[in-house]
């Protein structure tokens, strides 16, 4: 398995974008996005992820689009079972909103994947460098299989990354889609400071500015975050900051662990090459 370049390899869009250790940030953003739409809430309540260990749930979805990015195919396929086994005993009645949760309910589960995925391209595209339509699109095309493994139905996917955005936006509008349970308040203090991990207690201030004043404006409105001139004038500094400084970070700083695992792994067959992008 050394030699095995997963379910997309270095060539990949997916390779090129979640290797960013500052696309990491974006997971901060997408927790409070998730954590907004209240039958995730549910989910997330039911079983108790926030209060037992606030940082699980972060972890875990972070872990999972390493895993299905930088992993053989066997540990992405592994990673993506462990989370649909999981998400089969995630389902009941809402007590605040009084609808249905089901973890694997093809809008719910779109949801968190667009969420994710909207907040990747959108750090990298503020800390790293602009992209393109067509490599967004290639992005969103190579996501689906992720997706894919999540249980999500591809089929009834918007089929860009503009047209998902679109879908996040849209619904976030729609009268009490988004709404400010026990959940979001939780995951809105973690994310403000709750019980931070020792080793990112230094960038965590930054992570959690940047989380909260990049948000969309509906979803800012959830969380009562007010958007200032000064606030936006520091929130533009530091990712320009980050964006100018990042070519002269050595790897170590400016890559993720699991991919910089992944290129040991394949260097181990430099006779290998990867092309081919993933199909659905």
């Amino acid at each position: 398995m050394n030699g095995d370049p997963g379910h997309f390899g270095p060539d990949s869009m997916m390779w090129k974008v979640n290797k960013e250790i500052t696309v990491l940030f974006g997971g901060a953003r997408a927790l409070l996005m998730h954590a907004a739409h209240p039958l995730i809430a549910a989910g997330a309540r039911q079983t108790s992820f926030y209060q037992r260990d606030p940082w699980k749930r972060l972890i875990r979805t972070l872990s999972l689009q390493n895993s299905v990015t930088f992993g053989t195919i066997e540990e992405a396929n592994d990673s993506a079972t462990r989370i649909n086994r999981l998400h089969e005993v995630i389902k009941g009645k809402d007590e605040v909103t009084g609808e249905t949760y089901d973890a694997l309910d093809h809008e719910q589960l779109l949801w968190v994947h667009a969420c994710l995925q909207l907040s990747s391209i959108y750090f990298y595209e503020q800390t790293v460098k602009k992209l393109t339509e067509s490599e967004k699109n290639e992005y969103h095309i190579e996501n689906m299989l992720a997706a894919k493994l999540v249980l999500v139905d591809v089929s009834k996917m918007p089929q860009t990354h503009k047209e998902l955005k679109e879908w996040v936006i849209a619904k976030s509008r729609e009268n009490s889609y988004l709404v400010y349970t026990d959940v979001a308040k939780d995951v809105k203090d973690i994310i403000s400071g709750g019980p931070v991990p020792k080793h990112i207690k230094p960038i965590w201030p930054f992570i959690s500015f940047t989380a909260f004043n990049t948000l969309p404006e509906e979803f800012k409105k959830i969380y009562g975050i007010k958007t200032t001139n000064i606030k936006s004038l520091i929130l533009k500094f530091n990712l320009l900051f980050l964006k100018f400084t990042r070519p002269f970070l050595p790897p170590f700083f400016r890559l993720i662990p699991p991919a910089r695992w992944a290129r040991q792994r394949l260097t181990k067959n430099p006779n290998l090459r990867f092309t081919d992008k993933a199909k659905i």
